[in-house]
């Protein structure tokens, strides 16, 4: 093999192993590994040769030997250097971690000392906080017992004082009496207008309007005058009559409590049920033409009439063929309408004879009736209309029915019923000015309706007369209800309560839903208002969750206005709703500390108010001494701080009452149940569920109006499978879907329901006949009529609402399939009420209605356009609805800065659209209702740019004298008195002040308001001298206001008198006890209280008859006075019987001049003239007019007043010639002592000028009518004046019983 520098390449060199060092220096070639190797590895495959010599060799392995042991060293030292460097860290890092644990638990130390100190410095701050609201709260309470008890001692004091007045000229007067045996008399008292002089200054309404044409009583009113449409003007004077019932009660307390209260006291006419002018259309094929023409041509403006008035209009009528089928229908129909206008010519039907025989014969007197009578070619009705005619003419004694007698086209007729059905629905419904509108005055309508907006707006109250009708009629329901449920128990419980002494918390009276706790509450108040008419009763019935009665803030705002009627001033009343809820206790309190009697205020179903127990915080506080609340609650949803309050829980049914309430009920519908089937009911109705009161009703109405389709036996039966009052009412539903006899009308049921159920307040009747096109009225009266016998709707306020929440889920369940159902049936209605939506007209209903709807459908955008449309905004927030316009806002994301912004750039984009004077107007109204709203929020840097805008455009649109521009000065100087600026408030009170005297005279009211505005203002600057003139002078103007206008709606002071006379009651049977009686009779009857009223005057006649004597005078007041009520209660016959015995008595005891026997006189022939006894009439309407001339002379006023009554009551009686004298002689009078352009100058040249016509006489006819027409026509026109007499007739309108104008004479 060779040796081993054979395996070294050429010309390299390999050193000596031995030299140089020991082989450290050598240098290793790269290949000599591996060479290495192979050496060491042919070494051991060969056997090794002793003594062989490998010098080369055995080098190298020496060489890698020293080699490997020095590595060896070096790896050994490096080892334990490095393990050294590991222990030494690993020593270092356990320090490390030691110091790390140690630094970890101080800083666990320190977080806890810093919880803890942080804990301590919270529980620092609240205790300090507590402690601040602790002093704050002692110190408010001590200023509360300070001012209640200041407040307290000076009440007590005053009363005294009165009461020892009182007793004096009480004692001074019968002593009086007594020695001269003489009434005395002063004119000054006298309630007739008959002995006063009063010459309208210019700028004033003239209040004599009323009479005018024959057939009409003149107007006979006073300062104290009732004008509603229940109280006839007789009662009024016989109530103040001489002898002086009011004479210990001031006149001018009087007149300044009625002023005050004419401002808040909204007007909910008598005549309308449920909000709405229904029209009885009564007619015959023969006089279809007229209704077709009417009701495509005129209804519309009607409706639209009524709309803007606050009111619904439907016209309600029965075709013939099927009218027999609908006979509960049309009697229910014709006692719910406001208005019956019968349609003839020659022929009649059954059913309509039916009908006019109802309306107009057997209730002549319960509404206003039209007769449109189309002659024939003769010129006369004929055949069986004519007699049917005179059955009416026989059953008008009153002169009530209007006759439109026509012989033209149907065109004409049409235009003829319409002009008398506005004039009607004007005058006498809604109690409206302006009652000449018609065909071709539809701009002077608009005009007139822009001013009374504008005099609404200058009112600082903002009320929605809506919520108060809603109030009253859910309280009229309840109490209407025939059955009391075993109530006595629970009632004497919550006398007892109002007897326990004070102070003591709110009453709960709890219940499950259905247990007829609305219904104890409603016969409860009905109980206290007749027998503790000293009692103030506020009362408040919560609808359905989400509704407006559920608001909070409207709640609070609405019981504060009832609380303000009862105040001489609302000045302080806020609109913002946090300050609505503060202010309401003070409110409370402040009234308490001035009312001679106990406050009750009835919240129903209070659980169902929006956040109850934040809101109702107040009823946890103690209540003034006088005050007693009680409540109502359901057991399951009651807030737990309320639990311990007294609890009055109403039990389920017993089996004797439950069927009490069934058999009265079934005996009512005509149906006899059998022993086995009472049997059945009575163990079906044992549990809680089946007990209930609601329940048990429903089950019972079930049970009595089985129809035809469901026979007894298979009511029971279905109604004996239903467990609870929702099954029950599902299966109501059911009942009367098998009723109803066409698919159509089924579906139109579910419909109608559905869209109840999804709707905010509810859905009109004449809304569902726009929704529904192919829907007539009589299958829509006939299905309202099921449903409402079973309790499954009820109509509030001209809308279809559930009558309890059990029947609005029955329908959830049984016709609603979840929320795309709902939503679908909320996109119809919001397209119904987007296609009524205009950009510058908002019905009430569009307001309500369509931004509620777009916030159930969680659709912002359009929530905001809706609320961007600044008429939606202003019908909100002028009918009071602030809250509600706030809530949509913030569910929109707004806030008010924000919200204000928005407005006043979508204003700023409207008026580049107006262009007339009329656009121009509503601008203005728009810029100032958002001044008004942003003042009320509390913006009042952002208040004052609209508002001075508002300012601008009136000035450049109407006048700088024009009225409108008082009411700008007036808000934007309200802006500036909150802003603390009194100089630039006072500048604009006064310019204000300036315009309203110049427009209205100096006696108006918008007078009144300024001086009471400006009146504040000098207060807040002490200046009360200046102040109090003001005050002194807005005082005198208000007691003439509220003499002219004779509103009685305040009972303040009825009240406080009729406390104090009860205690001067009870002595023994005197002279002053009797008369006291009879003042309290008489204070009772102005409170409505008739029963009470007649108790005490009863009470009076028997004791003056006892101690007096029966021929006494003082016998024939009280005859006279019960005689009034009487005919109050249309108790006529028995009225005349106490009127004779009256005047007998005091024909015989007093002159023949005296006052007492001319009142006695005059009702009692103004009672024959009403039961149409006119001869007997005669003679004492001449002896009235001979009483007054003895009394004031022949050339007083009065005597002409009695001269023009007997004048009427022989053109009456067709003896014109004996007529025309006295008319003659009574405009001598007037034109003599009151002036010829004095508006009773009017009146009787109106009266000749149509007896002249009567007569013949046309040229003088229409020279008297034309000179009337100019009188009228001098008269300035005022927003506010008073309405034309509902007896008063003009046009193509004649009394049956008095004159009619020929049929074919010029029009």
């Amino acid at each position: 093999m060779g040796t081993a520098s054979s395996l070294v390449s050429p010309g390299e060199v390999i050193e000596d192993a031995y030299g140089g060092g020991g082989g450290e220096a050598c240098e290793i070639p790269v290949e000599v590994k591996p060479k290495a190797r192979l050496l060491r590895s042919s070494f051991r495959r060969g056997p090794r040769v002793i003594g062989a010599s490998f010098k080369s060799t055995g080098s190298v392995d020496l060489e890698y030997a020293a080699e490997y042991e020095r590595l060896r060293k070096d790896y050994e030292i490096f080892r334990v250097s490095k393990n050294n460097e590991i222990t030494s860290m690993q020593k270092k890092e356990a320090k490390l971690d030691e110091e790390n644990k140690r630094l970890r638990a101080e800083l666990q130390a320190l977080q806890k000392t810093y919880q803890k100190m942080l804990r301590e410095k919270e529980s620092a701050l609240e205790a300090k906080y507590q402690a601040m609201e602790r002093a704050a709260t002692f110190e408010h309470d001590r200023d509360k017992v300070k001012r209640q008890f200041k407040i307290f001692r000076e009440t007590k004091e005053k009363e005294i004082q009165d009461l020892l007045r009182a007793k004096r000229e009480l004692e001074a007067k019968m002593q009086q009496l007594q020695a001269q045996g003489i009434q005395v008399y002063d004119p000054a008292d006298s309630d007739s207008d008959d002995n006063r002089t009063n010459v309208t200054t210019a700028g004033a309404q003239s209040e004599y309007w009323s009479g005018g044409v024959l057939g009409s009583e003149p107007s006979m009113g006073s300062m104290m005058q009732l004008q509603q449409t229940f109280r006839g003007p007789e009662f009024a004077h016989s109530l103040i009559d001489v002898e002086g019932p009011f004479a210990n009660v001031s006149r001018d307390d009087w007149d300044t409590a009625v002023a005050s209260l004419l401002q808040v006291s909204p007007h909910v006419s008598q005549a309308l049920w449920s909000n709405t002018v229904r029209c009885y259309l009564m007619h015959t094929l023969e006089t279809q033409a007229e209704v077709d023409i009417f009701i495509k041509s005129y209804c519309p403006r009607l409706q639209k009439l009524c709309e803007r008035l606050g009111h619904f209009y439907l016209n309600v009528s029965f075709p013939d063929d099927s009218a027999s089928c609908y006979v509960a229908e049309r009697r229910q129909e014709i006692e719910r309408s406001a208005l019956c206008i019968l349609l003839l010519k020659s022929s009649v039907t059954s059913s309509l004879v039916e009908d006019a025989e109802e309306a107009f014969v057997k209730n002549a007197e319960a509404r206003p009736l039209l007769l449109y009578l189309r002659a024939g070619d003769d010129a006369s009705v004929s055949g069986p209309a004519r007699e049917l005619v005179e059955k009416v003419t026989a059953a008008d004694k009153a002169g009530k029915v209007k006759v439109i007698d026509h012989s033209g086209h149907a065109e004409a007729g049409a235009s003829l019923i319409y002009t008398q059905l506005e004039k009607v629905i004007k005058q006498e419904l809604l109690g409206h000015e302006g009652a000449d509108g018609g065909e071709g005055k539809d701009s002077a309508a608009e005009d007139e309706r822009e001013e009374e907006e504008e005099e609404e707006d200058c009112s600082d109250v903002l009320w929605d007369p809506h919520d108060e009708q809603e109030q009253i009629e859910a309280y009229q329901q309840a109490s209407r209800s025939a059955s009391h449920l075993g109530f006595q128990k629970y009632i004497e419980r919550l006398n007892d309560m109002v007897a326990a002494p004070p102070p003591i918390p709110p009453l709960l009276v709890s219940g499950g839903p259905g247990s007829g706790k609305s219904l104890l509450l409603s016969k409860w108040i009905e109980l206290q208002q007749k027998n503790s008419p000293s009692t103030l009763i506020l009362y408040h019935f919560v609808g359905r969750p989400l509704s407006p009665s559920s608001e909070p803030v409207l709640m609070i705002k609405r019981l504060t206005v009832k609380l303000l009627q009862h105040f001489w001033s609302i000045s302080g009343l806020s609109m913002d709703p946090c300050k609505t809820l503060e202010e309401f206790p003070r409110w409370l309190e402040r009234l308490s500390s001035r009312h001679q009697g106990n406050i009750i205020i009835i919240i129903d179903s209070i659980d169902q108010i929006q956040q109850a127990e934040r809101h109702m915080k107040w009823l946890i506080d103690p209540l003034p001494v006088n005050v007693r609340v009680v409540v109502s609650v359901n057991v399951e949803t009651c807030p737990q701080a309320w639990r311990l309050w007294p609890t009055l829980h109403l039990d389920p049914l017993n089996p004797k009452d439950a069927k009490a309430v069934i058999t009265t009920e079934s005996l009512g519908g005509d149906i006899r149940l059998t022993k086995e089937q009472e049997k059945k009911l009575e163990r079906h109705c044992r549990s809680a569920s089946t007990c209930n009161a609601l329940y048990v009703t429903l089950l019972a109405k079930m049970i009595a109006n089985t129809w035809t389709a469901w026979c007894l036996d298979r009511t029971l039966e279905q109604c004996l499978l239903c467990q609870d009052t929702v099954s029950l009412y599902r299966l109501a539903l059911r009942v009367v879907l098998d009723v109803l006899g066409t698919d159509r009308s089924r579906r139109i049921m579910r419909e109608m329901l559905c869209l109840v159920c999804v709707s905010h307040n509810g859905v009109s009747e004449s809304e569902v006949m726009e929704l529904f096109p192919d829907l007539s009225w009589p299958i829509l009266a006939s299905l309202l009529y099921k449903l409402q016998s079973l309790c499954v709707v009820t109509l509030g306020c001209g809308l279809i609402k559930f009558q309890h929440l059990q029947a609005r889920e029955a329908v959830r369940l049984e016709f609603i399939e979840g929320e795309a159902c709902s939503s679908t049936h909320r996109e119809r209605l919001i397209q119904h009420f987007s296609q009524q939506l205009s950009r510058d007209r908002v019905t009430w209903r569009v307001a309500d209605e369509l931004p509620w709807l777009f916030q159930q459908q969680e659709d912002r955008a359009k929530l905001q356009r809706c609320l961007l449309n600044l008429f939606v905004s202003q019908n909100l927030y002028k009918r009071g609805h602030f809250s509600e316009l706030l809530a949509y806002w913030q569910y929109v994301g707004k806030d008010k800065s924000s919200m204000a912004t928005e407005y006043f750039d979508s204003l700023k984009l409207y008026e580049k659209s107006c262009e007339s004077e009329d656009s121009m107007t509503r601008l203005a109204n728009l810029y100032e209702t958002l001044g008004r709203f942003l003042k009320d929020l509390g913006l009042l840097g952002q208040a004052v740019a609209p508002l001075q805008r508002s300012l601008e455009i009136r000035e450049t649109a109407l006048d700088p004298d024009h009225p409108s521009v008082a009411r700008s000065l007036h808000q934007l100087a309200g802006v500036y008195v909150q802003w603390r600026k009194f100089g630039n408030a006072e500048q604009l009170y006064k310019q204000a002040l300036e315009i309203n005297e110049n427009a209205y005279g100096s006696d108006h009211a918008c007078v009144a308001r300024e001086l009471d505005s400006l009146a504040l203002l000098y207060q807040k600057q002490n200046k009360y001298e200046q102040a109090e003139k003001l005050r002194k002078r807005s005082l005198k103007i208000r007691q003439k206001t509220a003499r002219q206008n004779g509103n009685m709606y305040g009972f303040t002071l009825l009240r406080r008198r009729a406390l104090q006379l009860e205690e001067l009651s009870l002595g023994k049977d005197t002279a002053d006890c009797a008369k006291t009686l009879n003042e309290l009779g008489v204070l009772y009857y102005l409170q409505n209280n008739l029963e009470a009223a007649k108790v005490f005057l009863t009470r009076s006649l028997e004791m003056r008859q006892r101690v007096l004597g029966p021929e006494h005078p003082d016998c024939a007041q009280s005859l006279n006075n019960l005689a009034a009520l009487h005919s109050e209660r249309r108790e006529y016959e028995r009225a005349e019987e106490l009127y004779e015995s009256a005047l007998d008595i005091r024909r015989r005891a007093l002159s023949p001049d005296h006052p007492s026997l001319a009142y006695t006189v005059k009702h009692l022939a103004m009672l024959y003239k009403r039961r149409g006894k006119l001869e007997k009439a005669v003679p004492l309407y001449e002896l009235a007019l001979d009483i007054r001339e003895k009394s004031f002379g022949p050339k007083h006023p009065s005597v002409a007043t009695a001269l023009v009554n007997l004048a009427v009551l022989y053109c009456q009686l067709k003896k014109h010639s004996e007529a025309l004298p006295l008319y003659e002689q009574a405009l001598k009078v007037y034109e003599d002592s009151l002036g010829r352009s004095h508006p009773r100058v009017g009146e009787t040249l109106k009266n000749l000028a149509v007896l002249s016509y009567e007569e013949g006489d046309f040229e003088k006819a229409a020279e008297l009518y034309k000179r009337a027409m100019e009188i009228r026509e001098a008269e300035p026109s005022l927003v506010c004046g008073k309405a034309p007499s509902r007896h008063s007739s003009n046009g193509d309108t004649f009394s049956l019983r008095g004159p009619a104008l020929h049929p074919n004479a010029p029009r």
